[in-house]
């Protein structure tokens, strides 16, 4: 009889689009959707991966567009957009908590009521006690996303491998919820993402990644099990590599 399957990575950073939290009202949180996907965060915690989550806040508020909109300030609305991953932590915290989960939010942006503030003394300890890490906060600065921040938190840690859910199947040469005949990419460099302005995740972002040398697997988290079959090998999404 074969044995369990062991996961294809030891450390891994998650980030979870805030708009997938808000389900098919795109905004708010959906208790169905946080709860399946704590389960999966929790399932693949107990295959022995170590693991850190960013979740973005674009299911409450959203910076740019305000400010590209509507002219609000941009700084204020990147640090009400921080805000707003810091409720989605706290949620997704409960969550993986019910399931018998040890969990601690960590933020970049200290309100020590109900988070801790992020030391990366700390945050390194809380993994070797096999706890869960949510990054709250972003990076804690205005004009930096949490895609960045995503990257910026994984390679702290020493991640493997970030891997980036989001509401499509990976990264296409266009928006595929605008035009049908966008092609998906199997696997793509940096330097081709940003060469291209594929926006799946902001070139910031992008171009951390490649000096850091830390690849992000863009996959669909819509699709419950996706989280465990890539942690078990399988080819799902985009690779973005160095």
């Amino acid at each position: 009889m074969a044995g369990p399957t062991l996961p294809q990575y030891k450390r891994v950073l998650l980030k979870i689009s805030g708009e997938v939290l808000g389900g098919e009202a795109g905004f708010g949180i959906s208790q169905q959707v946080l709860r399946r996907i704590a389960r999966e965060i929790h399932q693949a915690h107990q295959l022995g991966v170590d693991l850190g989550v960013v979740v973005g806040g674009g299911n409450f508020y959203r910076g740019v567009e305000r400010a590209q909109k509507e002219g609000t300030d941009r700084i204020v609305g990147d640090y009400i957009g921080m805000l707003a991953t810091i409720t989605n932590c706290l949620a997704l915290q409960e969550a993986l908590e019910d399931l018998g989960s040890d969990t601690r939010v960590l933020s970049a942006l200290e309100i020590r009521a109900v988070c801790e503030p992020f030391i990366l003394r700390r945050a390194l300890r809380h993994l070797e006690k096999g706890r869960i890490l949510l990054f709250a906060g972003g990076t804690g600065h205005p004009f930096f996303s949490t895609d960045t921040a995503a990257v910026l938190r994984a390679a702290q840690i020493g991640a493997e491998v970030i891997l980036k859910g989001t509401d499509v199947n990976g990264v296409y040469d266009a928006d595929p919820r605008l035009n049908p005949e966008a092609v998906l990419f199997s696997s793509l460099t940096f330097s081709d993402a940003l060469a291209r302005d594929l926006k799946v995740m902001d070139g910031t972002a992008f171009s951390l990644g490649r000096e850091v040398k830390l690849p992000i697997i863009v996959f669909n988290i819509t699709q419950e099990g996706n989280i465990l079959r890539i942690l078990k090998g399988e080819r799902i999404g985009t690779l973005v590599h160095p």
